[in-house]
């Protein structure tokens, strides 16, 4: 018989219970694996911490789903370059946008705070009024933000007016023929209930410092968000226009906003640039009275510059007022009896109705030889002037309109966007 060894006996009875059970033998160093490199093989391998990829573009749908404090989420940033009533500062996820005048003759300036939604709002901003960007909804109470949303791509935004009749753009009459847009009113009398109901990310509107005119009061008063829009305080007409970059900062389109805008200025100082050395300068007035008073422009006002750049010399160039001067009849007369040009007549269709309102216009050497010009060609059924609406927006066009009428040999391929001859 042969004989075991008990020790072996042993072992081999060990082996088997341990895969029984499930177990397995720990593995032995061999040559091709020494004894130091198995044990930093047993050791867990640490991994870096990965870091949040940078962004390239801003949002411009939808919010933040894992924040992360170390990520700019405004990689795309503007620079207000020729307006004077804002500034927007950048922050990583958020921004803060300042109108430095609210309204003329403003004591304190008015603080906005844009914070991408799905992330914190930041500390200490309690006298700011804070938004969530992008914004969804949004009210227009004036048709010169309209153009700006327009080109912006984000008219599908827009749920509310002060009066859609003022409106000359076609997608916003659409919108509200189809029931999409609700009428506000303005001033003291605005519908407060219909905003309210609306609940709109932001409503957008102008002020005046009056609290029998102006609508931002009522609609604050019951926690609505109003954004105050001072883009007619800014003088001259590149300033106005960059107030598109103020709207764009909601939708987090400062991309879009500068491509618009740069485009605009390389045009408008092309055409600048053609008048600059004019021989022959026109004279020119403007505007029409209203009840006993002519409003004639300043003569540093944003009218007077637009002339000027045109290539006219304004009839009351000389007056150092941004503003608006309050003239009679006989003031103007005595000034403006022989300028070459009147342009800006108001709601005049013809030379028979403008001599119809008052038959001393005749006697104007403006009207006697054909030179009267008016900013209606663009009007809709409903009264909306295009003029009143994406004038601001484009001041390359309105100037381009105003060489044709002066100098129509510098600009011989120009159609007119807004003015017409009056006959």
């Amino acid at each position: 018989m042969k004989k075991y060894d008990p020790l072996k006996l042993l072992i081999l009875l060990a082996v088997l219970l341990l895969a029984a059970c499930g177990g397995t033998p720990s593995a032995e160093p061999t040559a091709e694996a020494p004894a130091e490199e198995m044990a930093q093989a047993s050791e867990p391998t640490a991994v870096p911490p990965t870091e949040a990829p940078a962004l390239t573009n801003n949002l411009t749908d939808g919010c933040v789903e894992s924040y992360d404090e170390s990520v700019d989420y405004f990689p795309v940033k503007t620079a207000v370059s020729h307006a004077d009533g804002f500034t927007v500062e950048y922050f990583h996820n958020y921004k803060v946008v300042t109108v430095a005048a609210p309204w003329l003759g403003a004591a304190d300036s008015a603080t906005y705070v844009l914070v991408q939604c799905g992330t914190p709002n930041p500390a200490g901003y309690d006298d700011a009024i804070m938004i969530d960007v992008p914004v969804r909804s949004f009210v227009s109470m004036s048709t010169t933000y309209l153009p700006h949303l327009d080109q912006l791509g984000v008219l599908d935004s827009l749920v509310g007016v002060d009066f859609a009749s003022f409106a000359y753009n076609p997608t916003v009459q659409e919108k509200y023929a189809a029931g999409e847009l609700v009428e506000l009113g303005s001033g003291a009398t605005v519908n407060v209930e219909a905003a309210l109901e609306l609940q709109p990310d932001v409503i957008m509107t102008s002020a005046s410092g009056s609290a029998d005119y102006d609508t931002h009061p009522k609609l604050q008063e019951v926690g609505l968000t109003v954004m105050l829009n001072a883009d007619y305080l800014d003088v001259t007409p590149l300033g106005r226009a960059e107030w598109g970059k103020f709207i764009a900062v909601l939708y987090n389109q400062e991309a879009a906003a500068n491509t618009w805008f740069d485009g605009v200025v390389a045009e408008y100082e092309a055409l600048t640039a053609l008048t600059a050395n004019v021989a022959e300068r026109p004279t020119v007035f403007a505007n029409t009275p209203y009840e006993g008073t002519w409003y004639m422009p300043g003569g540093q006002s944003y009218t007077a510059l637009l002339l000027n750049t045109a290539g006219a010399d304004y009839l009351w160039e000389e007056d150092e007022s941004t503003s608006t001067l309050f003239l009679d009849f006989e003031s103007v007369f005595e000034q403006a009896a022989d300028g070459d040009y009147w342009i800006n007549l108001g709601f005049v269709s013809t030379l028979a109705d403008l001599e119809a309102s008052d038959e001393r216009f005749a006697d104007f050497a403006a009207f006697q030889n054909g030179m009267v010009y008016n900013y209606d060609l663009r009007i809709n059924e409903f009264g909306g002037n295009d003029f009143f609406e994406s004038a601001a927006a484009n001041p390359h066009w309105v100037l381009a309109d105003l060489i044709k009428i002066f100098h129509p040999e510098l600009v011989p391929d120009h159609a007119f966007v807004y003015y017409r001859l009056v006959e």
